[in-house]
């Protein structure tokens, strides 16, 4: 039977010890709200481990002066000392929580339910707010968190009277887990850190405000305070336990004054930013299905929270994470980009967001020692105080943004602004692929660094997003009818030429596949020394990718056996889900990689081949699986590093094109090719509107009768495609086009 969303949602365990952000677009900070209702104000954030400097420099004022509010609910009638010990969060309460997104506001209003054994249920309703609810200007506005903790029900029999909770305050002291002694806890874990809580100095209480030795308002709230342990401190506040009853609570990032923000009050608050987060302007997916509508309102805003406008330069970039990594690898990153927010229609967000790059061509040296001998003049590179781990692979990722973004937008002035920077990115790869002082495949990108493990390897991945952003500027420049279109076209055609002879003529382990035949497992690089995580590169960064990035068809012989390997492989004997971490052997999980899901590139496989039993496995897999089915924030990989959108890209990728596509056959547009049954519904209609294609927008809309599917469209084309094929989904026996 053909998967659902509802279907889905059963094939995976809670995952554990989610965070989600809660800000606003492009600033500098962001509050992250745990499962659990633990919000934490991190305006320093570095990688882990915790106590490593902040990699941003222009946040170096803001290092230490982190903040925690735990909230602590009463167990049996008592409140929790604070951890005496290390431990691991989840091991405290397994590690999930209740939470979800209001759904009468516009604004992301991060609901977490407290389900209590003393006889009700409070919920805890937190949002960001930024005095005036306007764009920021620096970026380093005051920010604030309100949240409002009411009481929702009440049970009937032995009801309490009143209810009481804690906020224990203290410094950060939730602390990613890098190398723990059990191997299924790595880099998944958080870790209750008790020598992290103390605060600096001391906290006093003036009415409902908590000040700090500086008389600066650290928090907002009626209660009562008092020192629970050296430099932690709680705040109990004591509720009715009648439905509806309420208190307030306000939490500035950074200690300050916050006497026009306490006027505005919560509902204030929430209005401003109620007229503020109003729905752009933009394309619109609307289908029978609520959970795949709220991911895709909800993931948006997601992006341009997980956001920000960089002081040292003013320019806005989008960020890999929030609450560990809150910098920039712009290979992963710029597929929210050209795979995501272009797609829906947020084309002037995606265009600002690609300046940063424009500003920084040619300014850094390429990682890879080969290099030296190349001229930088052309090369995209992520700018130096963003930076996290350096990756070649970044050039071509950034110049598929660019172009691709030219491709769907038609922005004339996007594009005459970008022409040469295109134009000098192209000339960089070809410079590069025609150096061979160096010991690695001829014709190909050189060795550089390609993973965050350093090694400088000749790899797939390099390859696979060089050409990709290549031919993303060939399509363009042969649009605009520029000169050179051609002979970056015969480069093109060369750089394949030889990627596919490396390929086929890699020196590989081979694997059985079931009927007997013996096929090799693909190598991820051409050349160059292991890195410390083979089997992640290996599906990661290899030979998958291949497809996607346009080098080879999917029905080519090695690309169907190497699908099948992490389908059906050996492997699969060793995967075990419940204890199975990002750095173990590789697997297909309902179609989603059991490593990074965000890099399941098996899906363009099933997306070419028309193979609509894994495609729809992997689409729902991935919003399912990949996500918090309850916030709908990815993870780098289940159950941890959170606080990320890095696989809304290749849903939104797949949800778009099983219904328009304009990639699967150049020149044409196929329309419902892959298109769920359950988008196909006789109750509802399911909406695309308007979608940017590579032809111009187009809105399309349809809604089953019986058997018969009555198709609506509007279409302004920029480009009239050659052909336009409207495919019959299953149990559909007429199509009506209106």
């Amino acid at each position: 039977m053909e998967p659902d969303a509802e279907q889905a949602l059963t094939w995976w365990a809670p995952q554990r010890q989610v965070w989600t952000p809660v800000g606003w677009p492009s600033h500098l900070f962001r509050f992250d709200v745990f499962y659990n209702g633990t919000i934490v104000c991190q305006p320093a954030v570095a990688l882990p481990p915790s106590d490593s400097p902040a990699l941003k420099p222009y946040l170096a004022p803001y290092r230490g002066r982190d903040f925690q509010v735990t909230v602590v609910m009463p167990d049996r009638g008592r409140i929790p000392p604070p951890p005496s010990a290390p431990q691991y969060l989840h091991r405290t309460d397994f590690g999930v929580g209740i939470q979800g997104w209001r759904e009468d506001t516009a604004t992301p209003v991060l609901w977490t339910e407290h389900r209590r054994q003393e006889g009700l249920v409070l919920r805890q309703s937190t949002f960001a707010h930024v005095a005036g609810g306007r764009d920021v200007e620096t970026a380093l506005e005051p920010i604030y968190a309100w949240t409002r903790f009411t009481v929702e029900q009440v049970n009937d029999v032995r009801p309490p009277d009143e209810f009481r909770l804690v906020l224990r305050l203290s410094k950060v002291f939730l602390t990613h887990v890098v190398d723990p002694p059990e191997q299924q806890e790595a880099w998944i874990t958080m870790q209750v850190t008790p020598s992290a809580a103390p605060l600096d100095g001391p906290l006093e209480q003036c009415g409902d405000r908590i000040v700090d030795a500086d008389g600066n308002v650290r928090l907002v709230a009626p209660g009562r305070l008092s020192p629970v342990a050296p430099g932690v401190y709680d705040l109990e506040i004591i509720l009715d336990a009648r439905v509806g009853a309420s208190v307030d609570v306000l939490l500035p990032m950074l200690p300050g004054d916050v006497d026009d923000e306490v006027r505005l009050g919560y509902d204030g608050a929430l209005a401003e930013a109620e007229s503020y987060w109003e729905p752009r302007t933009a394309a619109v997916i609307r289908t029978p299905e609520k959970y795949v509508n709220s991911f895709f309102r909800r993931s948006v805003q997601l992006a341009e929270i997980i956001a920000e406008k960089s002081p040292d330069t003013g320019l806005p970039t989008f960020l890999t994470g929030s609450f560990g990594y809150d910098v920039l690898w712009s290979t992963p990153t710029s597929m929210v980009s050209h795979m995501f927010l272009d797609l829906l229609g947020h084309h002037d967000l995606v265009a600002s967001h690609l300046e940063l790059y424009r500003a920084s061509q040619g300014v850094r040296q390429p990682p890879g020692t080969a290099y030296d001998g190349i001229s930088n003049a052309g090369f995209f590179a992520t700018p130096s105080s963003l930076q996290s781990f350096d990756w070649l692979s970044d050039h071509g990722a950034i110049l598929e943004a660019v172009a691709r973004h030219a491709l769907l937008s038609r922005n004339q002035a996007f594009v005459e602004r970008w022409t040469e920077p295109i134009v000098q990115a192209c000339d960089f790869i070809a410079r590069s692929c025609a150096y061979v002082e160096h010991p690695a495949v001829p014709g190909l990108m050189p060795p550089a660094k390609a993973n965050d493990t350093g090694v400088e390897q000749q790899s797939v991945s390099i390859q696979a997003w060089t050409y990709r952003g290549l031919m993303s500027a060939v399509q363009l420049l042969r649009r605009i009818g520029h000169p050179r279109a051609v002979e970056f076209a015969e480069l093109g055609e060369r750089f394949r030429a030889a990627y596919v002879e490396a390929l086929r003529t890699a020196d590989a382990p081979t694997w059985t596949a079931p009927d007997g035949t013996p096929w090799p497992v693909l190598p991820s690089k051409f050349y160059g020394p292991e890195s410390a995580w083979p089997e992640l590169e290996l599906f990661d960064g290899g030979a998958l990718m291949s497809v996607w990035a346009g080098l080879m068809p999917a029905d080519d012989p090695l690309m169907r056996s190497f699908v099948e390997f992490f389908r059906v492989g050996p492997n699969t004997a060793n995967f075990d889900s419940a204890h199975h971490t990002a750095l173990d052997r590789v697997v297909l999980d309902h179609e989603q990689s059991s490593g990074e899901p965000c890099y399941s590139w098996n899906l363009f496989h099933s997306w070419e081949l028309g193979d609509r039993e894994h495609f729809l496995e992997g689409l729902y897999g991935l919003i399912t699986g990949a996500i918090s089915p309850q916030t709908y924030i990815a993870g780098e990989h289940r159950h941890g590093m959170y606080g990320m959108v890095g696989v809304q890209p290749l849903i939104v990728w797949a949800a778009r094109h099983a219904v328009i596509d304009d990639a699967i056959v150049p020149g044409e547009l196929h329309l419902l090719r892959l298109c769920p049954r359950a988008w196909i519904s006789p109750d509802e209609e399911t909406v695309f509107e308007p979608m940017p294609t590579l032809f111009g927008p187009m809105t399309l809309r349809f809604r089953r009768y019986g058997d018969t599917l009555e198709v609506r469209h509007s279409t302004t084309w920029a480009e009239e495609p050659a052909r336009i094929v409207v495919h019959r989904p299953p149990g559909i026996q007429r199509i009506v086009i209106v």
